[in-house]
């Protein structure tokens, strides 16, 4: 029997089949990566995002697939981590965008909304690179809607999308040289792909290969970043508790809407507002002490539907672990500050040298731990500033950060810093008396003024840029390119910074790791000294994990 129409609850079950396929698949799209660094995690970041959002559609199956698209968008918004993360994110928030309204859909309006979110994830892309997920995605939603042309039948069209998906991600080695050289498809495209097949197994009335259960955020958090986002503030520190979302129909004897006035005049009752609207509704997403007057002011534009309000203070008790009670004393309200520099940073030591030179919060995370668009958005609510810096220190959770001020209502930027270095030159560089936009520019220069040097380990064995590396061979990275691999950690370390340093470095600042004894760093800085009478050197117990030594030159 043919499926011609497509209902919410049909598609909340693709997603969750979709998500499923990939949580079981997470491990083989991390093994894809093609440096063979211990921060391979494109497929746990894709997992926890598309897992965000499966559990908010889980939350809201009903037969409007309109209804049922955005939440999985906003789910997948707000849990978004790293770049493949967030290019999910910007896949379906597209797709949603472009059936909202709509009670269900027909195979040529489920390809075109394919084909809408391909267009919006290319355009959060600064520079799109071509053999990605970003192509994939896109060749699988030309192929789609040239299929729903001349095919009603979703299976069909679905079959056609993933096997153009598995087609495009082949082809990837050739868009890309380093994927050929190393011998992997796109490890994102295959992210993706494992959705698409999800999505396609649940319409033939199966169940995915390898299927386990879907996790939880909590679970995934725990076991992947060693302690959930919710640890990071108390219970009692949630200023607006209530998380109140619905939806408004706008009425003709009702106040005219105009989105602009009416996202400034939610403003005032709380925070984390998200508004999106077209010509019949209104969707409203708003963190409030007072969900009753937020109500109250929606219904002066139209009928108010799919109400939900949830508690979040119970919410979050609940995760962590706490007892939902009033302690003795209450806390201290935060006073309003004029401006402050969020930042991420993995390794106490370097969060604690991030503090000493002006960081207001360090968000723990960077490889392996990626923070969500969520964890971003909570740092920046928590600090309580009029005017905010997001520093990411990681190539892999600028969009993520970007996204996140999106979200936000106060005025933030993002300095795309992409190493500790580079946050730590940009934030040397703040100027308090300048606005946002001059404190960006500033900051952005001054994060180009440092090279970055890393030493880390092997997870696999490779051959990159015509460098033979061994699993647990020692590799040092210079700007981000592998440019030798060694055995001998101290030996790779030295070869590192003798093909980093020249006659222009002034100042080498080494931050060792949790793996590294004093008595090997005392012994590197020696070495250096002898070596490079000129050069001051500083030495930071940074207690990262997985590099041994993260180098700055200035």
């Amino acid at each position: 029997m043919s499926i011609t129409s497509l209902e919410g609850k049909r598609f909340a079950e693709m997603v969750i089949q979709g998500a499923t396929q990939l949580s079981a698949n997470a491990q083989l799209v991390d093994a894809l990566n093609v440096f063979p660094v211990p921060d391979g995690d494109t497929g746990t970041n894709m997992n926890l995002s598309m897992t965000s959002g499966a559990k908010e559609v889980q939350n809201n199956i009903q037969d409007h697939i309109g209804n049922v698209s955005a939440a999985l968008s906003k789910g997948l918004l707000m849990g978004a981590r790293g770049n493949s993360g967030v290019i999910l994110s910007q896949l379906f928030r597209g797709f949603g965008k472009a059936i909202e309204g709509k009670s269900s859909l027909t195979s040529v309006e489920f390809a075109q909304a394919l084909q809408t979110g391909v267009e919006t994830a290319y355009k959060a892309v600064m520079k799109p690179v071509e053999g990605t997920i970003l192509t994939v995605a896109k060749d699988a939603a030309k192929k789609g809607v040239a299929t729903a042309e001349k095919e009603s039948d979703f299976v069909k069209v679905m079959q056609a999308i993933v096997d153009e998906a598995q087609a495009s991600l082949n082809r990837t080695p050739d868009l890309l040289p380093v994927l050929k050289e190393v011998g992997v498809v796109d490890s994102g495209g295959q992210g993706l792909l494992f959705v698409y097949e999800g999505f396609l197994a649940e319409l033939k009335g199966e169940k995915v290969s390898n299927q386990a259960s879907l996790p939880s955020m909590n679970d995934l958090v725990s076991a992947e970043h060693h302690k959930a986002a919710q640890d990071f503030m108390s219970t009692e520190d949630i200023e607006f508790g209530y998380c109140t979302e619905f939806m408004v129909r706008f009425e003709q004897d009702k106040q005219a809407f105009d989105e602009e006035n009416f996202r400034q005049d939610l403003s005032q009752f709380g925070d984390s507002l998200l508004v999106i609207s077209d010509e019949e509704l209104a969707k409203v997403h708003i963190h409030s002490e007072q969900p009753g007057d937020v109500l109250t002011y929606g219904h002066k534009y139209g009928s108010l539907i799919n109400i939900k309000i949830e508690n979040m203070r119970q919410q979050h008790s609940n995760i962590v672990g706490e007892q939902t009670q009033v302690k003795a004393e209450a806390p201290a309200v935060k006073q309003e500050v004029d401006f402050a520099i969020v930042t991420v940073a993995m390794g106490e030591g370097i969060a604690e040298l991030f503090k000493s030179i002006g960081a207001t919060a360090v968000i723990e995370g960077g490889q392996t731990m990626n923070p969500s668009t969520e964890d971003i958005v909570k740092a920046v609510e928590e600090v309580n500033a009029k005017k905010v810096i997001i520093m990411p220190n990681n190539k892999n959770i600028i969009m993520a950060a970007e996204q996140a001020a999106e979200v936000l209502q106060s005025e933030v930027a993002v300095v795309p810093t992409k190493t500790v270095p580079q946050g730590m030159a940009a934030l040397l560089a703040f100027n308090p008396t300048a606005s946002v936009s001059e404190n960006k520019e500033l900051m952005s220069e001054a994060s180009q003024y440092v090279k970055t040097g890393q030493v880390t380990y092997a997870v696999r064995n490779t051959s990159i840029d015509g460098i033979s590396i061994s699993k647990d061979d020692f590799m040092g990275i210079s700007e981000g390119k592998i440019v030798v691999a060694e055995n001998d950690r101290q030996q790779t370390a030295k070869t590192l910074l003798e093909k980093m340093l020249d006659e222009d470095a002034e100042i080498l600042t080494i931050l060792y790791g949790e793996d590294v004894s004093e008595e090997d760093v005392s012994s590197l800085r020696d070495y250096i000294e002898e070596q490079y009478e000129d050069l001051e050197v500083e030495v930071h117990n940074g207690k990262q994990p997985l590099y041994s030594y993260i180098f700055s030159i200035e």
